[in-house]
């Protein structure tokens, strides 16, 4: 299979195949973008799978979202700030806690969950037809990861 002409020739070496990994989601979010804005979606792009979470659990901490995302608690924090300025959770002192800041979703933030789900129906089709052209890469994700779960690098790197 000839190499992606776009891609720095680094990518094309084996061992970087986290990186290949990396340029595969930003180039996804960056054609994801043009397309939530004709659905009318403001939510960024890497952070649907929060408001998913929160509509999941009702309320949650950012410690509780990241559990529920397997991410980290940063990476969870980082992404509020954005959401609560487009209005679409919000957040309160924990009565218990008050270092421990709890969100919760907005009425903006349940429409914009229905248009995420709405696109999500459009871009599943998108993405089986891609997948017909190139083999199933999410199937081969899921089991990669698996893998790795089961026998990490580390164990790996003596067979």
């Amino acid at each position: 299979m000839p190499a992606s002409t776009d891609l720095p020739n680094a990518l094309d070496d084996i061992s970087f195949l986290g990186r290949l990994s990396e340029a595969l989601s930003t180039r996804i979010e960056e054609q994801t973008r043009p397309l939530f804005d004709d659905a009318g979606i403001t939510v960024p792009v890497r952070s649907c799978s929060l408001l998913a979470a929160l509509e999941a659990a009702g309320e949650a901490s950012a410690a509780d979202l990241a559990r529920a995302l397997g991410q980290s608690h940063q990476l969870v924090v980082q992404k509020c700030p954005a959401l609560l300025r487009l209005g679409l959770i919000t957040q309160h002192a924990d009565p218990a806690d008050a270092r421990r800041k709890i969100f919760r979703l907005t009425d903006a933030g349940r429409d914009q969950l229905r248009r995420i789900d709405a696109y999500s129906v459009r871009i599943s089709r998108v993405y089986r037809a891609l997948f017909e052209e190139v083999g199933d890469v999410h199937a081969v994700i899921l089991k990669a990861l698996d893998a790795l779960a089961d026998k990490p690098l580390s164990e790996r790197v003596n067979d």
